[in-house]
């Protein structure tokens, strides 16, 4: 960080305004500050709504489980899909966030990636775990992200959490398979894919008119 621009001893947060107007950033303001050095490049915060948003700590329990799930993530993927760590997501020239994970389509440019396009967002959650099922899934859904898991790490937790969002991400997978079969016009074996589609069967027999 430039210290001439920013001291050092420069508290990272304040709540000395709470309750006043406060100036609106954008993506683009603060992305200048960081090439600027005003604001170092790996301090963890996101964007939302224009208010600079201080991340929690990421502790070793939080890394271990993210690289634990990356691991797996990356062994079930399938081909049509990418599961990135640590995306930065642009949902406006005013919000960003940076889920854990972010499922999205293989095919899709980066620079086109937004909310609607996100199949599925998780968040690996410890101390900041209140907020990650609360406001943020808000402000996910308020920019057309379709689905979002929030994997609990705290110990004995973590289990159930993260069985949901691998469920979740089967779900996905699965529905995706149905509807590149259909678009097509297909014969598919189910028994290969691992599932048996509505209005097909084991034998291969065409899926119906609609996903």
């Amino acid at each position: 960080m430039n210290a001439l621009l920013r001291p050092a001893n420069l508290p990272l947060t304040t709540q000395a305004a709470e309750g006043l107007p406060r100036r609106r950033f954008s993506v683009g303001e603060i992305e200048a500050m960081v090439r600027a050095g005003v604001i170092d490049e790996d301090e963890r915060f996101e964007l939302i709504g224009g208010e600079v948003v201080p991340m929690s700590p990421k502790g070793a329990r939080h890394e271990w489980i993210k690289i634990e799930l990356n691991r797996f993530f990356q062994r079930v993927a399938p081909e049509h899909l990418n599961i990135a760590q640590e995306t930065t997501l642009r949902l406006d020239a005013a919000t960003y966030l940076e889920p854990d994970f972010c499922v999205f389509p293989r095919d899709l440019d980066l620079t086109e990636l937004d909310g609607p396009a996100v199949l599925l967002a998780i968040e690996v959650a410890d101390s900041s775990l209140a907020y990650d099922r609360g406001r943020k899934i808000g402000v996910y859904a308020a920019f057309g992200v379709r689905e979002v898991g929030v994997i609990d790490a705290k110990p004995g937790c973590i289990g159930g959490s993260a069985r949901r969002v691998v469920a979740r991400l089967e779900r996905r997978r699965r529905a995706s398979y149905r509807r590149q079969c259909w678009r097509a016009n297909s014969r598919c074996d189910c028994r290969t894919l691992g599932f048996r589609p509505r209005g097909s069967c084991s034998r291969g027999r065409p899926h119906p008119t609609s996903p």
